[in-house]
């Protein structure tokens, strides 16, 4: 194994050990923090002609999306159903972002899952401490 191959490994490990580590609250902030990244990425990829990089930060927002709706726990709090319409909503703009080549929905999507990543940072800082995720990998906020 080369030194490159060695350092990207031990990388990997690293990250996913934060990951397998990380409070629930944390482990949200982290999706959105990706999910901002891939549609940033993906816009600019998009407005550069560049589709095959577009598609690719694309389809990993979406699958980020997919994620929120699907951990979110619905009969935990009133807002819940709203959030699933908004992730839902946000999900079907995703898709017709990478279908139709559109970085106006790219656009959009920023604009609308940007105030919920400051939101869920905001509510994540007033939690106290936590030292592991939850059993089974849910992100269990909500």
């Amino acid at each position: 194994m080369t030194a490159t191959a060695l350092r990207a490994s031990q990388l990997d490990q690293y990250t996913t050990d934060a990951i397998l580590s990380a409070p629930p609250a944390r482990l949200l902030t982290m999706l959105y923090d990706r999910l901002m990244l891939d549609l940033g990425r993906a816009q600019f990829a998009q407005e550069n002609k560049n589709w095959t990089v577009a598609t690719e930060n694309l389809l990993h927002a979406q699958a980020i999306v997919t994620e929120l709706a699907a951990t979110l726990k619905g009969d935990a709090w009133d807002g819940a159903a709203d959030l699933l319409g908004i992730y839902n909503y946000g999900l079907q703009a995703l898709i017709g972002a990478n279908i139709h080549r559109d970085v106006e929905r790219t656009k959009e999507c920023i604009v609308l899952f940007e105030p919920l990543r400051q939101t869920w940072h905001e509510a994540a800082g007033t939690l106290p401490a936590q030292t592991t995720a939850r059993p089974g990998g849910m992100l269990a906020v909500g």
